[in-house]
């Protein structure tokens, strides 16, 4: 939690190393950000959700009041214009409704062959090793998704190393403010220059049909919809691949609960959201700032004061969740937060656990003997960003 006083703060829940006991969720604290600024921190399951569907707080990162854990304000620094994540009523609803039939059951079970033929070919070529070990996150945790995600919105695969390295930039909290403008710029400019040709000839993928929808509803926005592409291409690979290399270790680790899943793939998507609320991987996305003065857990917080939401926390509250910092498959429910809560909601939540299901079903069953080849203690987890995840993660087979 880099720039963040830890005095006051839960520290973040890892369940493979020391004792978790003291990230117990408690009453609304004060917390001191980078540069001084003093917020409230909500860690409590009921305080999160109670901040996430008040109107009293905005998620408008333009706010100059807004809690950053760094320096960055990417959007009103490099000319983006609001996506969906910073919206607040009335535009957000709206614009929210645009994308969403890009994100249906239906549209999203006709998907599924497709998933599955991407996560076989590198599960193909991940037991083409001779010496039968691989790293599991550049050989299969961040290349599915990041293909899915391309062909989703219709960018090119062959650009995933430009738009990768730029995206780990942007959630890393030790880039600089320079570094993350420089980034972004990056970004931006490509997809300008890709929803520009899309706008010639549109295409039948996501940003060809909000082109052709929004010019037919009369509400089309260049610069918008470049926003709306940035965002859905950040968030579309970055949170899953940490999600598959994260749950493929969690499960390894608990030998017993994988058994389960191998005999009765049916309980996989229970498995998935388990592994969602365990990890929590993105915390911080759904921090606000009060617009008006309200009261969250009976305490007053007044109009500009920013409040963070720890969602790791919440999602270990005990009042909530019984034996929070034990793995179990069967505890059911999608009761966590894991995705945010209220209006905004990650709008992509349904891919993310149709792409994690297939690939711990396809992962597992192809490869029985699976192990990890070096201890937890010796792993590299992304304390340092602000989706966690792990930077690699050595299997053999």
């Amino acid at each position: 939690m880099h720039g963040v006083n830890m005095e006051n703060l839960p520290p973040r829940v890892c369940p493979f190393e020391g004792d978790a006991s003291t990230t117990e969720p408690g009453p609304m604290t004060r917390v001191t950000l980078h540069g001084g600024q003093e917020v409230w921190a909500a860690s409590r399951h009921a305080d999160v959700r109670a901040v996430l569907t008040d109107p009293a707080f905005s998620a408008d990162r333009a706010n100059p009041n807004f809690p950053f854990l760094g320096t960055r304000r990417v959007q009103q620094d490099n000319g983006l214009k609001p996506a969906l994540l910073t919206m607040d009523p009335p535009e957000h609803g709206p614009a929210r409704r645009m994308v969403l039939g890009e994100f249906t059951v239906k549209r999203l079970a006709a998907l599924g062959p497709r998933i599955q033929q991407i996560v076989d070919d590198h599960v193909d070529a991940m037991l083409a090793s001779q010496d039968r070990t691989a790293d599991l996150v550049p050989a299969l945790a961040l290349p599915v998704p990041s293909l899915v995600i391309c062909e989703l919105l219709g960018v090119p695969y062959t650009d995933h190393d430009f738009f990768q390295s730029r995206s780990r930039t942007l959630i890393s909290r030790l880039s600089t403010p320079e570094q993350v403008k420089a980034a972004a710029d990056d970004l931006r400019e490509y997809m300008d220059k890709l929803v520009t040709e899309k706008e010639a000839a549109p295409t039948d993928d996501l940003v060809g049909r909000q082109i052709v929808k929004r010019r037919a509803e009369g509400v089309e926005d260049h610069d918008a919809l470049v926003s709306l592409a940035v965002l859905l291409l950040i968030a579309g690979h970055e949170t899953t691949a940490n999600m598959i290399s994260l749950g493929a270790l969690a499960l390894l680790r608990h030998p017993d609960q994988l058994a389960e899943l191998r005999a009765d793939p049916t309980k996989t998507l229970g498995a998935v959201d388990e592994l969602l609320r365990e990890f929590t991987i993105t915390e911080f996305v759904t921090s606000r700032v009060a617009v008006r003065d309200t009261v969250v857990g009976g305490v007053a917080v007044k109009a500009g004061e920013g409040v963070l939401t720890l969602g790791n926390a919440a999602n270990h509250d005990p009042d909530v969740f019984e034996n929070p910092h034990q793995l179990d498959i069967h505890r059911g429910g999608r009761n966590h937060i894991a995705f945010g809560y209220g209006a905004h909601q990650c709008i992509g939540q349904n891919l993310a656990r149709v792409e994690l299901r297939i690939v711990f079903d396809t992962l597992f069953r192809r490869v029985p003997t699976l192990r990890v080849t070096v201890p937890v203690s010796e792993l590299s987890f992304k304390d340092d960003a602000a989706v966690y995840g792990l930077h690699s993660l050595p299997v053999g087979w």
